[in-house]
């Protein structure tokens, strides 16, 4: 199994739920309590957030085996893991590290 495809899979799961879950802080936080937007809020944030969390570390895991395979930098590495943790940058991300990965080394690609 190749270790680029598993990587970006989880990049866009983790990506995908950080946004649920800022979606769902916004709706908990931001309109008036007891109302049913706040209620979906309050109902879906504990749950993207444990799902965020259990897969953000298998994220974690395939980025460290893949910048190491691919000899990168840990302050790339860094931002890699970083972009995990703020909503939206894990898409810029990903295609940064798809771009790199495709010019450095074509293998790990393919």
């Amino acid at each position: 199994m190749k270790l680029f495809p598993v990587y970006k899979t989880l990049a866009y799961v983790v990506g995908t739920l950080l946004l649920a879950l800022a979606l769902g802080m916004i709706c908990k936080y931001l309109f008036p309590e007891g109302g049913s937007v706040q209620s979906f809020g309050e109902t879906l944030t504990p749950i993207v957030a444990v799902g965020h969390g259990w897969i953000y570390m298998a994220y974690v895991v395939a980025a460290f085996f893949l910048s190491q395979r691919a000899g990168w930098k840990l302050a790339f590495l860094g931002l890699m893991l970083l972009a995990g943790l703020v909503p939206g940058l894990i898409f810029w991300v990903e295609r940064r590290v798809e771009a790199k990965i495709r010019a450095e080394v074509p293998a790990l690609v393919s």
